[in-house]
């Protein structure tokens, strides 16, 4: 899944290769992506693409008064293309979700992998519209979003320290991947309570999220939508990497597998060389 240092990636090659070209056509490919229906797509043609912005992992693509909000979801991917075959493509086949075309010839695909279509695309005239918007959290890297702010959000939380990171109406943009990652930097067990943590362990958990996250939109910046997803798997450390070495420490990699999700961990470096049961529960061997 596009989590926010890929998507302020995305961000910034659409601010570049985007902002200021007319768009002249958009085509919905697939029904189950577009939430809105008023005022309708063909609203875009003929407009000028005026700013691209992010809050949390949306993309929103200002057009006039207009803003294409779209949510790449967990399959979702952006495609920029120089050029387009003559041939429409048809509605409904592949993996297509939505093309936009600009006057020059160039433009981008949504695409979305898999059968579980989540990819949402909306065009509202406030991106506050978009129900998902509304309820994000603060942006992990607003200057506003210093140690103090952060926990005064965990204040009153009683839950693992993994769900808190990854719910976006506490903090927007973090997801499965850069919460592991985050939680590795840190030396925190995932399954960690929030109310359990002490003043010294805010403070560590607040810099390795900043500087994780920092550092992935820094390596992210200025690479083509194209590498992205590559650039992203280079540089995680533990997520992804089950049954390979910790880079810390040289440990094996472990991971915990849940319905429809995982999670990877060093034992030595994160929970006091204890491995997690590797069940539903996901409880603490005992």
């Amino acid at each position: 899944m596009p989590e926010l240092p890929e998507v302020e990636a995305l961000r910034g090659f659409l601010d570049e290769n985007l902002v200021g070209k007319e768009i002249a056509r958009v085509l919905p490919l697939a029904v189950s992506a577009l939430k809105t229906y008023a005022p309708p797509l063909t609203a875009l043609e003929g407009g000028t693409v005026t700013g691209v912005a992010r809050h949390g992992k949306f993309l929103d693509i200002g057009v006039g008064p207009l803003h294409l909000v779209t949510h790449l979801a967990r399959a979702g991917w952006l495609h920029w293309r120089d050029s387009f075959p003559a041939t429409p493509p048809r509605p409904g086949k592949g993996p297509l979700a939505l093309r936009t075309v600009l006057t020059g010839g160039d433009g981008f695909d949504l695409t979305e992998a898999g059968t579980t279509k989540r990819l949402a695309v909306y065009l509202v005239r406030d991106p506050a519209e978009v129900p998902g918007i509304v309820r994000l959290g603060p942006d992990p890297l607003d200057d506003a979003f210093d140690r103090d702010a952060f926990a005064a959000l965990l204040a009153g939380e009683r839950r693992r320290i993994k769900g808190a990171l990854r719910d976006q109406s506490l903090i927007a943009g973090i997801g499965n991947a850069y919460s592991d990652e985050i939680l590795h930097a840190a030396k925190m067990s995932p399954f960690k309570l929030t109310a359990s943590l002490t003043d010294d362990e805010t403070t560590r958990l607040h810099t390795a999220l900043r500087t994780t996250l920092q550092a992935a939109v820094a390596r992210s910046s200025g690479v083509a939508a194209g590498k992205l997803k590559a650039e992203k798997k280079s540089g995680l450390r533990v997520h992804g990497r089950a049954g390979e070495p910790c880079p810390v420490c040289g440990d094996t990699i472990r991971e915990v597998s849940f319905s429809d999700s995982s999670l990877q961990y060093c034992p030595t470096c994160q929970t006091g060389g204890k491995p997690l049961a590797d069940r539903r529960l996901s409880k603490l061997l005992k």
